[in-house]
């Protein structure tokens, strides 16, 4: 296992910042809303990753976005999604969601429950290209596809597309592994990429670092590194040009 890792920073789960609006619970990686860290404003062409927490039958409203590529995936709980493109869809754990905002879309995101609260993953990718045809689309990612193993969710890579991951416009690929505890899972960084590594849930150890549930690590060496599972661990990676 790779544990002399140059170039890694780790970020922890305490410092992110929070919105706490009583049906709202966000915790939040990078600048968003009220929350505005000068050093934290994105990072390459990943712009958010906001860890939230909806109370039962609670949501956000009608809202419009453009030009971001707008993912989410359900940890717990369900997502109702209504958009202007006249989608009235569902969204459960194991199923992620891509809107390409572009040229403009407006929607709204309400938790499924009334009874269990909402608990998701909203990452904001910035586009290559601006006022593009807005779309949504969303697609289960079976749970054998992501055990132990890094899968592809969302990528602008056709290969990746080809074998299931939803369709972004970015050069950057989304990958989620659900990994047992004392299994190793790896990843091959390319010369001139970086890795943005986000514990969804659980605990893993990174080139010796024990990173819990919301803590993060960034990742700038070429070459292949290996998680390992300590809890039973959920991990989100973002390979970025």
């Amino acid at each position: 296992m790779n544990t002399t890792i140059p170039n890694i920073e780790i970020r922890r789960a305490v410092d992110r910042g929070r919105t706490q609006i009583g049906w709202l619970d966000s915790a939040h990686a990078f600048s968003f809303g009220q929350y505005h860290d000068p050093q934290r404003l994105g990072y390459r062409s990943l712009r958010v990753i906001n860890d939230d927490r909806v109370a039962p039958g609670a949501g956000f409203g009608e809202h419009g976005h453009d030009n971001m590529e707008i993912i989410t995936w359900v940890l717990q709980g369900t997502l109702r999604h209504g958009d202007s493109l006249a989608n009235a869809r569902a969204l459960g754990p194991g199923e992620v969601q891509v809107m390409s905002a572009g040229s403009g879309i407006r929607h709204s995101e309400f938790n499924g429950s009334d009874t269990e609260a909402s608990h998701f993953l909203q990452v904001w990718i910035t586009p290559k290209s601006r006022d593009i045809e807005p779309r949504y689309d969303q697609r289960t990612i079976g749970a054998h596809a992501r055990h132990n193993r890094f899968t592809p969710i969302a990528s602008g890579i056709q290969a990746h597309q080809a074998e299931g991951a939803l369709p972004i416009h970015q050069d950057a690929v989304v990958l989620v592994a659900d990994i047992d505890v004392g299994a190793t899972v790896s990843h091959e960084i390319a010369v001139g990429r970086a890795a943005y590594v986000h514990v969804a849930a659980g605990k893993i150890v990174l080139a010796e670092h024990t990173l819990s549930a919301g803590d993060a690590a960034i990742i700038e060496q070429p070459g292949t590194f290996e998680v390992k599972g300590v809890d039973q661990a959920q991990v989100m990676l973002f390979d970025l040009a």
